[in-house]
């Protein structure tokens, strides 16, 4: 384990490439698409928009860990059939939250990249079973973790022997009920000077308002964040899944504009 500290800590940094999309390179990387996966028109409509204005990995989920039983859980292995189709004709790399281990083989044939999902930061056993997979692996930050425990997270994945992680950072829960979490940039700065791994934040959940998108967007590479994944639909109000911090396409396209003018800049 100190072995594995020190790989995390010194040596160049990790950069991922994914088909041709490289994260932990000099370019920020944008990931979008719809909180829930609804049907296979909705997705290639949304797909094909993003795809348009440069938008460089495709998300969508398709099983929905949600607080209330009752709600929408998603089209499971349904949706994930059609992330993939859509991700194909578009020649898009596709990334998807799996979240039970029995899972975790049949979805490699669906997605390029396996997000685990705040909730499961803590699921060791998951963490285990998508480290014997060669797929690049997005770690979401726990809702209530330290910086220290999500690192260790990242370990059990590549204690297994995938260091293809990438960091994401989507807010924490504090006493703060304005937004939906509170954005912690510092973990961005934390993450950029003293670790290997690149590290990316997902300002949808981070803010849960879809008017603190763009801003905290351009905070979070400003802050040095290798990319941004972002929550988008082409009917935003009508999104099954967080309406609320889902933005239409054009405010994506505003936002990767920014980007490249901050890049620049940086």
């Amino acid at each position: 384990m100190e072995k594995l500290i020190g790989d995390i800590k010194s040596g160049s940094k990790i950069k991922i490439k994914i088909k041709n999309v490289i994260i932990g390179d000099n370019k920020r990387v944008i990931i979008s698409g719809p909180c829930t996966i609804e049907n296979y028109d909705i997705m290639l409509s949304i797909g094909k928009k993003l795809k348009d204005i440069g938008v460089d990995i495709l998300r969508g989920g398709a099983f929905k860990p949600r607080t209330s039983p009752y709600t929408f859980q998603g089209l499971q292995w349904e949706g994930l059939k059609i992330l993939k189709s859509v991700g194909e004709q578009l020649n898009m790399p596709v990334v998807t939250e799996i979240m039970d281990t029995r899972d975790v083989e049949k979805s490699l044939d669906y997605t390029n990249i396996i997000q685990i999902g705040s909730r499961n930061m803590y699921n060791y056993n998951l963490l285990k079973e998508v480290g014997k997979t060669k797929l690049p692996i997005i770690l979401k930050r726990g809702m209530s973790a330290s910086i220290s425990e999500w690192i260790y997270a990242a370990e059990y994945i590549m204690a297994e022997g995938n260091l293809n992680v990438i960091l994401c950072e989507r807010g924490i829960r504090t006493f703060e009920s304005y937004t939906r979490n509170t954005l912690d940039l510092n973990s961005v700065a934390v993450i950029k000077q003293k670790y290997r791994m690149p590290i990316i934040v997902d300002t949808s959940h981070g803010t849960g308002l879809r008017e603190l998108v763009p801003n905290m967007s351009l905070a979070a590479v400003a802050a040095g964040a290798d990319g941004i994944m972002i929550e988008s639909h082409i009917n935003p109000e009508d999104s099954i899944s967080d309406a609320r911090q889902t933005v239409s396409i054009d405010t994506v396209k505003k936002i990767k504009e920014n980007i490249e003018k901050l890049e620049k800049i940086l």
